[in-house]
């Protein structure tokens, strides 16, 4: 699977910091490997109902590339892959943490108008607490 390059040009830091974080299930998988710790990739997708194997495959790749997550290969059968954050998964954790107040507020603004469904109630406790488990 080739992957595209994303190292810029950049118009700005949003549209490189948004470069790293683009697609849905990014910001979950940092979410739950920050939540949870060291998860092996069925961990993973158990964590984030609704992705397929496909898409936390290639949004796995992407992140290791990015520096996001590193990923341990264990030589034993059958074998076993485990993915972590790296420091600089933790400090864009940090740097989306005003991202999640922000639709925190937002959450609950549509919930007191009706307009909400049902959202994962934990990723916001995380977030509210500062990130730290």
């Amino acid at each position: 699977m080739a992957s595209k390059a994303r190292r810029g040009p950049y118009i700005c830091g949003i549209d490189a910091a948004m470069d790293v974080v683009s697609g849905k299930w990014k910001s979950l998988i940092l979410w739950e490997l920050h939540n949870h710790g060291t998860r092996r990739f069925g961990e993973l997708r158990r964590g984030l109902p609704g992705v397929s194997e496909k898409m936390l495959i290639q949004h796995l790749r992407e992140m290791e590339e990015d520096g996001l997550i590193s990923r341990e290969v264990y030589r034993e059968v059958p074998p076993r892959v485990e993915y972590a954050l790296t420091g600089h998964g933790r400090s864009l954790n940090a740097a989306l943490r005003a991202l999640g107040d922000w639709g925190t507020e937002r959450r609950e603004r549509l919930a007191a108008e009706g307009d909400l469904g049902s959202a994962r109630p934990a990723a916001d406790a995380l977030l509210q607490s500062g990130g730290n488990s």
